[in-house]
């Protein structure tokens, strides 16, 4: 049994009509816990749940005014569900819809499920996928798991669940938002430790109204956070509030994440010369080490306009000052290792707030950013400071791929393959290379032996932007954001002393201007420098790769750092003797050089031997039933990577629409393939004209977040010469 036949979606009206549906129903009938979709395709809005009594949950929505302008409900039922299941899948579901893009939900978001149930990974996140894909199929979804796992809108969404650290962050700001003697609550916490989540998830908190209260667990703190709510609600019924973020390429980005949230908007998130212009009940502040005071800026009229207008000394007050004289309440995600400027606001200035009777100070110290969790964290931190025993390689790298290379070529190549298979692979630098590319195409700024790179060519959002992998980027085009792989290249203003064991700082080599004018003492350029490199570092969720420009730095990180073995990472091909063929593998089929392959798709023991084979999971029970394909260009790029091998199962009839299909059709010419075969969504419907005569009109569709692929249709007269060759499973 497949993960597609333990679960099935029902689709119906959303009106009281849906009532007389249930008596068909044993799953609303015998109060079975199922997990339902309310939308709207006109508003595109929606809103999930789950519940045990159907009809009671459905009546109630009826009677909001906020979901009885929904017009559908897809109704999830599965003989597999329990109340732990219907939970992790309603919540699932939650983030997923909100990370897709394409409806605004109209969740609260303090009860998400987060909590661990009997096979929750063996069997029901299989369930889930399968359900995702079903959803894709009614609208209901767009993008691929992957694709909204890499998303901005998925990483930074309210919906996220917190972990147990987070939720007792979250109690501790709230406890302080009701009381009337602290004004203050700073957040301390490294690089990935969820404060931008944190922040985000406690604005929407805020912001949710108290209709169709639905709370599910949230650890053992639930009844003291259901009563704490609630006062919150009464104290703040229509809050004020401002969410401050002082770098501007982090700060568009987060407006577009609030602009597809239900009851916020772009407008909630500001610079911090924002809140100079009015009064606000809260103040959020994420990245407040990024602050800044009246030093070596580009723009110093901006600050004292600002700081005039609250009839501030310009010479001494700060962006922190503004903020705590603007708002009733303040939170501060603070962190002083990922102070990067002379400009910002000195780690003094928060020592001195942390003291006063009115603040509050929380940790946050658990890293689920990296993969190499707090063991990676510590490990940099030790790197950068020199305090590793000498030719000590004692970081795990089987959970995270770090690496150092010899060649920058070699490095390049690597995060190059890195985006093409996992995506948000990019190249970070310190500033050791002067902008001269800027507004010119033929200038290159960093060179290095033979690479010629270009420094990132917006400030706007640079992770995301289309041309980011073959450029380099900084710490301002970095900081906050997540990367799955970071290629981290320190330049020629870091190096090592061997005799004295200790990082050295070239300033003329560094050319961030801003950086370092005003500087007199070397040792606070250098603590700026490392804090770079180490904000850097802890950019990549699954790997971070390193090259050093200067030799004797190179040798010393070498040390510490497994070396990059340059070897081709590719799918185990089982090509010798004896081949265990359609037991433990299936054949495996190049689309450019496939041609007559297909045709009957038959292999027996005579010649078994012309094919390579690839090894397939063991849940796969019947392989005679399957074949491989490695599938070339990027028209499906949302849910198959360039140059993925894919696993299909052979068409034998049956539903095929809505499905990802491999297809072969005589007058078809793929510009991926060079072959008369594609893979596509496959979409059919049928067309009845005047006389009541029919035929079906055929769509294959591309599934890419890049331009240039169009639906490819084919007409009544083409479609006897299409051919369903294979229905796609999965990404091996």
């Amino acid at each position: 049994m497949t993960a597609h036949d333990t679960f099935d979606v029902r689709k119906s009206e959303f009106n009281s009509n849906l009532f007389n549906e249930f008596q068909n129903l044993h799953y609303a009938k015998d109060l079975w816990p199922i997990v339902y979709v309310l939308s709207d395709g006109a508003i595109k809005e929606a809103y999930v749940g789950e519940t045990t009594d159907t009809y009671a949950r459905l009546e109630n929505h009826l009677r909001n005014n906020e979901k009885n302008k929904l017009t559908t409900v897809h109704l999830i039922t599965s003989p597999k569900f329990n109340k732990s299941a219907t939970l992790d899948v309603e919540a699932n579901l939650i983030k997923y819809i909100s990370g897709d893009g394409q409806f605004k939900l109209l969740n609260r978001n303090d009860g998400l499920a987060n909590h661990n149930y009997y096979q929750k990974k063996e069997v029901y996140w299989d369930i889930f996928k399968s359900i995702w894909d079903r959803l894709r199929k009614e609208g209901i979804a767009k993008n691929s798991i992957d694709y909204i796992d890499n998303s901005d809108l998925f990483k930074y969404s309210p919906y996220k669940s917190l972990t147990t650290e987070q939720k007792q962050g979250l109690l501790t700001i709230i406890k302080n938002l009701l009381r009337d003697d602290f004004s203050t609550t700073i957040v301390e916490g490294g690089a990935g430790t969820g404060k931008t989540i944190l922040a985000i998830f406690l604005f929407k908190l805020i912001h949710s109204n108290n209709e169709d209260v639905n709370l599910q667990e949230l650890g053992s703190e639930e009844s003291e956070y259901v009563k704490l709510i609630a006062e919150l609600k009464s104290k703040y019924p229509n809050p004020k509030m401002a969410l401050v973020v002082p770098m501007s390429s982090f700060r568009k980005t987060l407006k577009k994440v609030f602009k597809n949230i239900k009851g916020l908007n772009e407008n909630m998130v500001v610079g911090p010369s924002g809140v100079t212009k009015d009064k606000f009940d809260i103040i959020i502040v994420d990245e407040s080490h990024r602050l800044r005071r009246r030093t070596n800026l580009v723009n110093y009229r901006d600050f004292d306009d600002a700081s005039q207008r609250l009839n501030l000394d310009k010479t001494t007050c700060s962006e922190l000052d503004w903020v705590i004289m603007q708002c009733g309440k303040a939170v501060l995600f603070y962190d002083a290792n990922q102070s990067v400027k002379p400009s910002d606001v000195k780690k003094e200035d928060f020592d001195g707030l942390k003291s006063h009777k009115t603040t509050v100070v929380e940790v946050l110290k658990s890293q689920f950013r990296v993969k190499g969790g707090n063991d990676y964290v510590q490990y940099i931190d030790q790197l950068l400071n020199c305090t590793l025993p000498k030719n000590t390689k004692a970081f795990n790298t089987r959970a995270y791929d770090f690496l150092i290379f010899d060649s920058l070529t070699e490095m390049v190549r690597e995060i190059k393959q890195r985006e093409e298979e996992d995506h948000l692979a990019r190249l970070i630098a310190g500033f050791s290379w002067e902008w001269i590319s800027k507004g010119k195409k033929d200038k290159f700024d960093i060179k290095i032996g033979d690479v010629e790179l270009k420094w990132n060519n917006t400030s706007d959002d640079w992770i995301n932007s289309p041309n980011a992998v073959n450029e380099v980027g900084c710490i301002h085009t970095t900081q906050g954001y997540d990367l799955n792989y970071a290629g981290i290249i320190f330049g020629n203003e870091i190096t090592y002393n061997k005799s004295t064991n200790e990082i050295v700082i070239r300033e003329e080599n560094y050319h961030d201007i801003n950086g370092k004018r005003s500087i007199k003492d070397p040792s606070e350029l250098k603590d700026f420098i490392v804090n770079i490199y180490k904000t850097i570092m802890l950019r990549g969720i699954k790997g971070t790769y390193v090259y050093a420009c200067d030799s004797d730095l190179r040798e010393y990180l070498s040390q510490h750092i497994p070396h990059f073995e340059n070897e081709e990472k590719e799918v185990v091909i089982l090509a010798q003797p004896p081949i265990r063929a359609f037991e433990n593998s299936v054949p495996l089929f190049n689309l450019k050089a496939a041609a007559g392959y297909f045709s009957e798709l038959q292999i027996v023991d005579d010649n078994v031997n012309e094919f390579e084979w690839v090894a397939i999971p063991e849940r796969i029970k019947s392989p005679k039933d399957f074949f491989a394909c490695k599938v070339i260009g990027d028209s499906m790029n949302k849910v198959i990577p360039n140059g993925s091998i894919c696993l299909f199962q052979k068409y034998s009839g049956g539903s095929r629409n809505g499905k990802i299909v491999l297809v072969e059709h005589t007058n078809l010419q793929d510009p991926d393939f060079g072959s008369c075969y594609t893979v596509k969504e496959y979409h059919s419907k049928k067309n009845i004209g005047g006389d009541q005569w029919s035929h079906e009109s055929i769509t294959l569709k591309p599934l890419s977040d890049r331009g240039g692929y169009e639906n490819i249709e084919i007409t009544e007269d083409e479609s006897s010469n299409l051919k369903v060759i294979g229905i796609f499973e999965m990404v091996l």
